[in-house]
């Protein structure tokens, strides 16, 4: 895998698929993205076009359908988890085969729905920290000053996953393995969860939520915490309070960002998830269940 171009699919075409399918092709591997026909036939015509301070302004030519026709070394799952049941009809699991699916989706019940859906594929549970948009249909804005993936796979460096995180970083990105794979999905969620849920309920950027609402955010802090160490993960409420001083406050939530475009939101799969896992372990996460409460609340609004 390091040394020959890789044929991957990207699930999804967004902010987040359509830089990584950016960067990829752009490296010289053949890339395929799939989404409707509206999407694919203009990502076909104009290619996956990325604007990007870090990683400049660039067109790369790839390669789009609604569905996936032939096996491929890896895919990128990278729809919104409020799109998955549907989009997973464009990746039948008798073409697939046996390639390495990653997906980057917030959450944590996804990983299931693949592990059953794809038996014969190699699921590589994954995370994403960034900020970027799809502001059009191939039209990518990444705004954060980092792109860091983390892939729950072993370090052994002759493993399939770990040669596909080598050609990853030659691209430019940030790739880390992480063994255990719980760890690494509670410490994406543990930092996402208290992000989106505030950001969201105070349409703000961090900023003024460490600011104005600092009170709160570090009551959530605790929560998310506790609730992670029931589960069997490591974390520390500072280390968290740390990453949130240390951030642009800027930066704003893709689930804030839904709520303002009026789509659906990944409340179940983020908020949703850190209330199921607190019920089954017995810990008491009272600003957490108020915020999905009141942004549940103003939804159905």
């Amino acid at each position: 895998m390091t040394t020959t171009p890789l044929t991957v699919a990207v699930l999804g075409p967004g902010g987040v698929g359509g830089l990584i399918g950016g960067l990829l092709a752009r490296d010289g591997h053949r890339v395929v993205c799939l989404a409707g026909e509206a999407t694919a036939a203009a990502i076909a015509r104009d290619g996956l076009r990325v604007r990007s301070a870090e990683f400049g302004e660039f067109t790369a030519r790839v390669e789009a359908a609604t569905e996936l026709r032939e096996p491929v070394d890896a895919v990128f799952v990278t729809v919104k988890e409020t799109a998955l049941a549907a989009a997973l009809d464009r990746l039948p699991a008798e073409v697939l085969g046996t390639g390495i699916v990653v997906p980057l989706l917030n959450g944590l019940d996804h990983m299931a729905v693949l592990r059953e859906r794809y038996p014969a594929a190699r699921v590589v549970a994954g995370t994403i920290r960034v900020e970027a948009a799809r502001t059009a249909p191939g039209l990518i804005e990444h705004t954060s000053p980092f792109a860091a993936i983390e892939l729950g796979a072993n370090a052994e460096p002759d493993s399939p996953v770990a040669e596909f995180a080598e050609q990853l970083r030659h691209t430019g990105l940030d790739v880390a393995l992480r063994e255990d794979e719980t760890a690494m999905l509670w410490s994406k969620l543990s930092f996402l969860a208290p992000f989106a849920l505030l950001t969201t309920r105070h349409a703000s950027g961090i900023g003024t939520v460490r600011t104005e609402h600092r009170a709160e955010l570090l009551a959530v802090l605790d929560e998310i915490t506790a609730v992670t160490r029931a589960v069997g993960a490591p974390a520390d409420a500072q280390t968290l309070l740390a990453s949130f001083d240390r951030i642009p406050g800027t930066m704003r939530s893709s689930m804030q960002r839904d709520v303002e475009a009026g789509r659906p939101t990944e409340l179940d799969a983020i908020g949703g998830a850190v209330l199921r896992a607190a019920d089954a372990h017995a810990v008491a996460v009272p600003t957490i269940a108020r915020l999905v409460h009141d942004l549940t609340e103003s939804a159905n609004r």
